[in-house]
């Protein structure tokens, strides 16, 4: 399915620990926007409960940003805050009720009129799949949601889910970066290219990890000499490494600041040969290929 979103996304998960206001924030969606990135990643329970009324918060200042974006958000984790007292332990809900109720708090929060885009959070042992599907048909005949995907996903239980809906899956956004290979291996991103859905790649920079690899370790060797001969950071490096993969992976960004999104932005200019994509494998696993 193609969702013609922006190849990097934007994350906003960390949005209550940048110190922005409103305004702060719409300048942060214009200067992507700028950028080329038109597609924000929100979720219900990110920054307590908070991440979809500050970003909502921030088209309000800003009205004329809403029809240039495309919304993402996920449901599915219930944690215990007091944003929900009736949370007793973390656990998962993908009930149908939950789900819906999931979809109308964030169209309230952040005043859109539909999702492009809703995600399962993550896996969830007590997962009815067929009371997913009527919850997901509901919401797009109502034109609340209009597409639907997964998130952390195996593809067994990919499957499950898929075999339920009349529509495909439309992405699967899981963890995938340099320090986090699992994903190549597994059958994820096969199963990924197989259905044409999107992967999105979330901590595509290890968490900030990969800034801080040692430079006289394998992988920080390699950075190192291919940062020289490209003229590219390493964080650079790690996301054209990742726009180099067959399924078309799509790294979701987490920085507030519109600069360091610019550097990473650059990226997309980087062209790794194969030879060079396997260098920076192999060094991140730390062996050769077998």
């Amino acid at each position: 399915m193609d969702l013609n979103f922006s190849r990097l996304i934007m994350g906003m998960w960390r949005i209550g620990d940048w110190g922005l206001s409103p305004a702060g924030v719409a300048d942060l969606i214009e200067a992507c926007l700028e950028l080329g990135i038109d597609t924000f990643d929100l979720a219900d329970i990110y920054t307590g409960y908070q991440c979809e009324a500050m970003f909502g918060a921030a088209l309000a200042a800003r009205p004329a940003l809403r029809p240039r974006l495309k919304l993402i958000s996920k449901c599915g984790i219930a944690l215990v805050s007091a944003a929900r007292p009736a949370h007793r332990v973390k656990h998962y809900n993908t009930g149908r009720a939950h789900i819906v109720a999931s979809v109308e708090h964030s169209l309230a929060a952040t005043g859109a009129e539909r999702l492009d885009l809703l995600l399962i959070h993550r896996p969830d042992p007590l997962m009815d799949a067929d009371e997913i599907a009527e919850a997901f048909g509901a919401l797009q005949r109502s034109g609340k949601v209009a597409a639907f995907g997964v998130s952390n996903f195996l593809p067994h239980q990919l499957d499950l889910l898929q075999s339920r809906l009349e529509s495909p899956l439309a992405a699967n956004q899981i963890e995938v970066s340099l320090l986090h290979t699992t994903s190549l291996f597994d059958g994820t991103l096969d199963q990924c290219q197989r259905l044409r859905a999107m992967p999105q790649a979330w901590s595509p920079l290890g968490g900030g990890r990969l800034a801080a690899e040692p430079v006289d370790t394998p992988l920080g060797r390699v950075l190192a000499r291919l940062g020289e001969e490209l003229g590219a950071t390493r964080e650079q490096l790690a996301i054209a490494w990742l726009l180099r993969h067959p399924a078309r992976i799509h790294p979701v960004l987490g920085s507030g600041k519109a600069e360091r999104i610019r550097q990473l932005v650059e990226a997309r200019r980087i062209e790794l040969d194969r030879q060079q994509w396997f260098e920076l494998l192999e060094a991140a696993m730390g062996r050769e290929m077998p």
